[in-house]
C-alpha cells in the first residue's frame, strides 16, 4: 500500500496570520459598524455627537462652575418692590434681574459676570445696614437707592428675538460666578458701578466726599463706541433762570448770562467737583441732578441766547464702568481682572 503525503505549500503560514489578522479587525470594528450614524463622529456635520443616555446617574456640574456652585441658590432675600410689597426669593433669582435691568445682555460674557459679582457684592453690603434703609427687606428695586430689577418675563419682552440666548447667558454668568464677591480686608465692599466714563473714573472722594480706599480713580478704556456718550443739554436763558432760582432762590442772575458761571473745578478724571452759579456754589453732582444731565463730567456756558452743557459718560463715575468692563473684556480681560482693576485692592473670592 502506497501511503499519499499531503505536503503543505511553504506561504501557508503567511495566509492564516492573515485570515486571522481579518478576523481580529472585524471583531474589533463590528461595534463601530452597529453605533448610530450621528455617534461615529463629527467630521461630516461639523456638529458634536449626541450625549450618551445618562439613566440614573447623577449629573455633573460643568467644570467652568464656581467652587462655591449653589451658595446664590441656597440663600434668600427680601426685595422692596415698587408698589410696597416685600417678595422673599433666593439670592440667584434676585441677581439674575439685576443682571438683566443692569448691564445689556449684549456685552461679553467676562463683562456680564463682572457685573454679577458687583451687584451680589453690593447686595450683600447694603444687606448689612438694611434695617435703618430698608425696614423689613433687604434691598429694593429703585435704581436710585439700590439696583434695577426685572423680572425674566419683563426682561424677555425687552430682548425680544434674542431673549432665549441672552438668558442663557445670564445664566452661565451666575454659574460661573456663583458665590463669589469682592473683598475689602476680608469684608464685601459699597461695589459701586456706572454706565461710562471719559477715560478716567473717579476717587469716592471727590464725587461724595467720603475717602473710600477701593473707590479710587483708574483709567477707563471706553470711548465713542458708547451710545450717547457724549451729550449737549440745552436752555433757554429763561428756562435756566427758572429752573435754578426755584431751587436756590438767593442766586443773583441779574448779572449777565456770561457772568452766571465761575469757578468750575474738576478732578483729574474731569468730573466737576465744584461750580459757582450765580454765586451760590454746588457739588457737579447737585448741578447734574438739577439739570438732568447724565453724568457732572460736564463744561457748561451761558450767552444771552442759549446756556449749554457739554456732557461726557453717564453715571457718577464711581467704581466699575461698566462699558470699560465691555471693553476690557474684549480685549481678553478675565471678570477678576476687571473687578481687581476697577476695585484697587479688592480679593475676589467666596465669603468668609
Amino acid at each position: 500500500m502506497i501511503r499519499q503525503e499531503t505536503r503543505r505549500s511553504p506561504t501557508w503560514p503567511l495566509r492564516a496570520a492573515a485570515l486571522g489578522l481579518v478576523l481580529l479587525l472585524f471583531l474589533f470594528l463590528l461595534p463601530l459598524l452597529l453605533l448610530p450614524e450621528e455617534r461615529r463622529g463629527t467630521e461630516k456635520t461639523g456638529q458634536e455627537p449626541s450625549p450618551l443616555p445618562t439613566a440614573t446617574l447623577p449629573l455633573m456640574e460643568p467644570a467652568v462652575a464656581s467652587p462655591v456652585s449653589g451658595w446664590d441658590q441656597g440663600n434668600a432675600l427680601r426685595l422692596l418692590r415698587g408698589d410696597g410689597q416685600v417678595e422673599e426669593l433666593t439670592l440667584r433669582d434676585y441677581l439674575w434681574g439685576v443682571t438683566a435691568a443692569e448691564m445689556p445682555a449684549s456685552f461679553q460674557l467676562e463683562a456680564l459676570k463682572a457685573q454679577t459679582v458687583a451687584a451680589r457684592t453690593y447686595c450683600l453690603y447694603q444687606r448689612a445696614g438694611a434695617g435703618e434703609k430698608h425696614p423689613g427687606a433687604d434691598v429694593c428695586d429703585d435704581y436710585t437707592c439700590c439696583q434695577a430689577y426685572l423680572t425674566p418675563e419683563q426682561a424677555a419682552v425687552g430682548w425680544g428675538a434674542e431673549a432665549e440666548n441672552y438668558a442663557a447667558k445670564i445664566n452661565r454668568a451666575l454659574l460661573e460666578t456663583d458665590g463669589l464677591v469682592c473683598l475689602y480686608e476680608g469684608k464685601p465692599i459699597d461695589a459701586v458701578f456706572f454706565s461710562s466714563t471719559a477715560g478716567r473714573t473717579s476717587d469716592a472722594v471727590s464725587v461724595w466726599g467720603t475717602e473710600i480706599p477701593y473707590l479710587s480713580a483708574v483709567d477707563s478704556p471706553e470711548g465713542e463706541e458708547v451710545p450717547g456718550w457724549q451729550t449737549v443739554v440745552t436752555f433757554s436763558p429763561e428756562d435756566f433762570t427758572t429752573r435754578f432760582q426755584g431751587a436756590y432762590p438767593e442766586a443773583d442772575l441779574t448779572v449777565p448770562p456770561q457772568d452766571w458761571f465761575r469757578d468750575l473745578v474738576q478732578d483729574d478724571s474731569g468730573v466737576v467737583t465744584t461750580v459757582t452759579i450765580g454765586g451760590v456754589s454746588l457739588s457737579g453732582g447737585q448741578a447734574r441732578s438739577l439739570f438732568g444731565l447724565r453724568s457732572a463730567h460736564f463744561t457748561a456756558a451761558a450767552t444771552e441766547e442759549a446756556v449749554t452743557f457739554w456732557v461726557t459718560g453717564y453715571g457718577h463715575a464711581v467704581g466699575m464702568s461698566q462699558y470699560g468692563a465691555n471693553a476690557m473684556a474684549g480685549e481678553g480681560k478675565s471678570f477678576q481682572e476687571i473687578l481687581e482693576w476697577y476695585y484697587t485692592g479688592v480679593e475676589v473670592a467666596g465669603m468668609p
